[in-house]
């Protein structure tokens, strides 16, 4: 099994998103759970257990994913360094947690990419926080678009790496 890790600040909007939305396409290419879907927040104010936004939750049922308050707690990725050492794949959000990650002792020698890169684009995805419904969801159809632009790029890049390691 490889290991995908998705960053964010706080681990309850973007990355949740970006979690929930890839492990359905996942699904839906047939990869059998040979790829497991880790998120977590990097920022000092991430916590561990915090519920996802309700905005975030709201936009996520337009493409049928139904995430309960209870079904999915943050991740604090500062007090839980083994999901980063365990990650073939990290994946963050803006170019800011791309290199705070990188600055992990346990991310060394790990590929990690923006969403956008992964894309074969430039840019960041911006936070919504605070923004209301309409931008939770232009986030959600960008990470998505992404995701989708992305996800073979993905693929190949967790097979090099795991035929690299063996």
């Amino acid at each position: 099994m490889t290991n995908v890790l998705l960053v964010c600040h706080a681990n309850t909007c973007r990355s949740v998103m970006a979690h929930v939305l890839l492990e359905k396409m996942l699904v839906e290419r047939g990869t059998n759970g040979t790829v497991r879907v880790r998120s977590g927040g990097i920022a000092n104010h991430a916590r561990d257990g915090m519920i996802p936004s309700l905005d975030a939750r709201i936009v996520l049922r337009e493409d049928d994913i139904h995430l309960a308050e209870n079904a999915f707690a943050s991740t604090a990725l500062r007090r839980h360094r083994q999901i980063v050492a365990e990650a073939h794949l990290i994946v963050t959000m803006t170019q800011q947690q791309k290199e705070m990650i990188g600055t992990y002792e346990e991310a060394q020698g790990r590929p990690i990419l923006t969403l956008h890169e992964l894309a074969g684009e430039g840019g960041d995805v911006d936070d919504p926080f605070g923004q209301g419904e309409d931008r939770y969801r232009a986030t959600k159809d960008e990470i998505k678009r992404c995701l989708e632009l992305g996800v073979d790029r993905m693929l190949t890049l967790l097979q090099d790496r795991k035929e690299i390691s063996r």
